[in-house]
């Protein structure tokens, strides 16, 4: 272990010499590859030294599984330094706060980052140990004690850059903002009043034209599936949703949140005046990546003002293999074999948010080929595909999904995609299409397969339509998938695996893993969500129970005698292979029969 001393000059930075030489001291690298490390003096325009050594794709001399990446260093570097590590979570940092008490030339000058403030403390985050003159300089000034933390260099390059210009774009617009007294609101009308006159900044002001930029970028870095803007009454909320879960991003006065839901409701082309009704729009961007990500927008009026909310449809998320679905052994042959089939209905069901679409458009891109036309109807069109012949509903001009699926079929259509059947009339004509020749992909709104029947009979479907042209019925629900880097093995309790199991009586696995938290997975022991099914095909003996006065339970036990898993069945299986958590699979699959 090192010791750890005030240096002051050109020595205190870490040069590739330095670095190089405690590697091979500690054994991770050979004394010979030194030698390709170009040890030499620092210089401020050279990658820091961690970087470089990580960019040799090296392991460790001492252990070959371990490769020498960059974050691994970075913790090498702490432990070596006895300094405290972190991994920088732009999400919990109160971004305005840091940047207030530190000025960007003095943190750029010794190439540090305040990630926390307390009332009688701050914690800077650096890639030099060694480099420490500032730490009394901050204390004397502040009077603060300071709490120096090891980060990986490329995080405190990056947030160094983005805390700071996110930090003066908020600044820029609050600013605008307040060149009027802003009076103190007491009730609703003086609300109102203080809204339609304050001096709100513009939605083309360069400050909020970087703050909307910002906020996109970060969302999709954060791999959200959903923007919030909220407005309360002094200032507004910014929320993501990430796997399922919201998170806070910031608070920021509720005029420039304001400012920012204009400027969003600019791009996506809608009435940015209006703000008594709710709107729908659409914005496409390109990030530096450089795929095209899709975004929904939906407003409404809410207390405090025009609330936001933004859906994120990015291909490489949407539209998955099916295998990457978590669709495996018999239901991945079952749902094969329905989709492979030349007519008839199949019907997705499940709540908002559980993954129908993605499934659809999924089966969708794996069924458009040359030789097919496939054409869909949707209130909205979800995600626009070259490949496919998308029609939106416009109920303003007499567009219903009804109407839309006989526009279709004189489109000459090998396969229809009906976004949602709600009334009688929609899931008539989608019958008919099935039964004239065409395969028709659709979704409902039940909570598991066999109440999908049921649910298409009390809409007035008559029985004979369904035993003629029903596939199959798939229920689906989303779990969150275990962080693969701190899962842990744990022995199995037995009580709740009879109860994710009831009422079959599955073998109980000697372990299962359960959810641990580390800096990759934000804490929380799950990263990336997966989909538990119930496949439900229409068997001869299931189409002859289809009847007016049908006992949905006898027709629920007949499917499961036929091979039908329900969700939390499907959901064990999933624990079984150390994918989610039985706490997962019971908070969205209901016990079976109980529905």
């Amino acid at each position: 272990m090192l010791n750890r001393t005030t240096r002051h000059g050109a020595d205190a930075w870490l040069t590739m010499e330095r670095v190089g030489t405690m590697l091979v001291r500690d054994g991770l690298i050979r004394p010979e590859q030194l030698g390709a490390l170009q040890v030499g003096a620092p210089d401020s325009t050279l990658p820091h030294p961690l970087v470089r050594i990580s960019e040799m794709n090296w392991r460790s001399a001492r252990d070959e599984r371990q490769p020498l990446e960059l974050e691994w260093l970075t913790r090498w570097l702490a432990t070596q330094c006895s300094l405290e590590y972190i991994r920088i979570d732009p999400l919990k940092i109160d971004v305005m706060r840091v940047t207030g008490i530190v000025s960007y030339a003095y943190a750029r000058r010794f190439r540090i980052l305040p990630v926390r403030v307390s009332d009688d403390s701050i914690t800077i985050a650096s890639a030099e140990p060694f480099a420490t003159d500032w730490i009394g300089e901050l204390s004397g000034l502040l009077r603060l004690r300071v709490e120096h933390v090891i980060c990986n260099p490329l995080a405190v390059e990056r947030y160094l850059t983005d805390f700071y210009s996110v930090s003066r774009s908020l600044s820029g617009a609050t600013a605008a903002a307040s060149d009027e007294p802003v009076l103190k609101v007491t009730n609703l009308e003086q609300l109102v009043d203080v809204a339609e006159n304050s001096a709100e900044p513009g939605a083309d002001d360069r400050h909020i034209v970087r703050l909307v930029d910002w906020l996109l970028q970060f969302a999709f870095e954060q791999r959200a599936s959903d923007i919030h803007l909220e407005p309360r009454r002094e200032q507004g909320n910014i929320r993501f949703r990430i796997d399922g879960v919201m998170h806070l991003v910031h608070h920021v006065q509720t005029v420039v949140l304001n400012a920012m839901v204009s400027r969003l409701k600019a791009l996506g082309r809608m009435d940015v005046i209006e703000r008594r009704r709710p709107q729908d729009g659409r914005v496409k961007t390109r990030p530096p990546n450089g795929h095209e990500i899709e975004l929904r927008l939906s407003t409404m009026p809410t207390t405090f003002g025009e609330k936001l909310v933004m859906r994120i449809f990015d291909p490489e998320v949407l539209v998955r293999s099916i295998d990457e679905l978590g669709l495996v052994g018999i239901e991945l042959n079952r749902w094969r074999a329905l989709t492979e089939a030349a007519n008839g209905m199949l019907i997705v069901t499940g709540p908002t948010g559980s993954g129908k679409t993605t499934t659809l458009y999924s089966a969708l891109k794996q069924l458009a080929r040359p030789e097919l036309n496939v054409c869909t109807i949707e209130d909205p069109i979800e995600m626009v595909d070259p490949s496919l012949n998308q029609m939106a509903v416009q109920p303003s001009i007499g567009v219903s999904f009804a109407t839309g699926i006989r526009t279709l079929l004189r489109q000459d259509p090998d396969i229809i995609m009906v976004g949602e059947i709600r009334d009688k009339e929609t899931a008539d004509a989608a019958l008919q299409a099935a039964m004239t020749g065409h395969l028709v992909l659709t979704t409902l709104h039940t909570n598991d397969a066999p109440s999908s029947v049921t649910r298409l009979l009390d809409l007035g479907v008559a029985p004979f339509l369904l035993r003629a042209a029903l596939l199959g019925v798939i229920a689906q629900r989303l779990v969150r998938t275990l962080c693969d880097r701190c899962k842990a093995p744990v022995e199995t309790d037995l009580p709740q695996w009879e109860a994710l199991t009831a009422p079959h009586k599955a073998r109980a696995p000697e372990q299962v893993y359960t959810a641990v938290g580390c800096d990759e997975c934000r804490h929380t022991g799950y990263r990336g969500r997966i989909g538990i099914y119930e496949m439900m095909p229409i068997s001869e003996s299931l189409r002859q129970m289809i009847e007016p006065s049908m006992d949905i339970q006898a027709l629920r036990a007949e499917a499961s005698a036929e091979g039908m898993r329900s969700l939390r069945l499907s959901g064990a299986l999933k624990v079984q292979s150390g994918i989610t958590t039985p706490a997962e699979v019971f908070a969205v699959a209901p016990p079976e029969g109980q529905h």
